[in-house]
């Protein structure tokens, strides 16, 4: 299991090591700060985080937020010095909560907690599907086969792997329905983030964004381009 630890106090991250060695559980990583932590996750991916609240600059809630936005958010433990934290910590869906100092004893009942969640618990990764009608058939598609949307007239069309299909639904409620998986483009485009290969500068002065094995280039607003940028970052 890929397990990062995130915690300002270098002391703290060093203890819970030495705990979970007890344990015979590895920490692949560690992490000084939020924005490293962030940075670390979008990278290495991990399965678990053993997440610290209270730190300056981004703090643990704000970063457990981010990560519940990744497509397989990981699974975190929250860590902190301030019990009232806990409410908090719940609506996040955390999957357990340890108080500093953090003992053998409460960090074995977290571990145990988290053994008899099965890995479909810890890695929640609900395949995600658009229905669609094709001559009168009623038909779905998994997101990850999709390559854009862009809107048509009444219509949005949905380009995927082997074809396209007219929905209904408009290109704002698929970026409230799915805010992990589409990213806006355009203000006639979303792209399916995890299609995206890279940005290109084209001679014009203008952008366009290449998608994995989609042949078009799709072009990028001026508006949207920042977000684009940042998101690409």
């Amino acid at each position: 299991m890929n397990i990062v630890i995130v915690d300002d106090e270098p002391l703290a991250r060093a203890r819970l090591v030495r705990l979970l060695a007890a344990q015979n559980i590895v920490v692949q990583n560690e992490a000084s700060n939020g924005t490293e932590a962030l940075a670390l996750s979008k990278v290495n991916q991990p399965d678990l985080v053993f997440l610290d609240v209270d730190m300056p600059g981004i703090n643990g809630l704000e970063v457990a937020s981010e990560l519940n936005k990744l497509a397989v958010p990981p699974a975190i433990v929250f860590i902190t010095a301030h019990p009232e934290h806990a409410l908090d910590a719940l609506q996040l869906n955390a999957a357990g909560y340890l108080v500093k100092p953090v003992s053998a004893q409460s960090l074995q009942k977290v571990v145990e907690q988290l053994g008899r969640l099965n890995k479909v618990h810890i890695q929640k990764q609900q395949t995600t599907k658009i229905t669609y009608q094709l001559a009168g058939t009623l038909k779905s598609i998994e997101m990850e086969c999709i390559y854009y949307f862009t809107a048509e007239e009444k219509y949005t069309k949905m380009v995927f792997k082997g074809g396209s299909a007219l929905i209904e639904q408009s290109l704002k409620q698929l970026e409230t329905l799915y805010p992990t998986h589409v990213l806006r483009v355009h203000r006639n485009t979303l792209v399916n983030k995890n299609k995206v290969v890279a940005l290109h500068s084209l001679s014009s002065g203008s952008h366009a964004i290449e998608l994995q094995n989609c042949q078009e280039l799709l072009a990028v607003s001026r508006r949207e381009l920042k977000t684009v940028k940042s998101t690409l970052c």
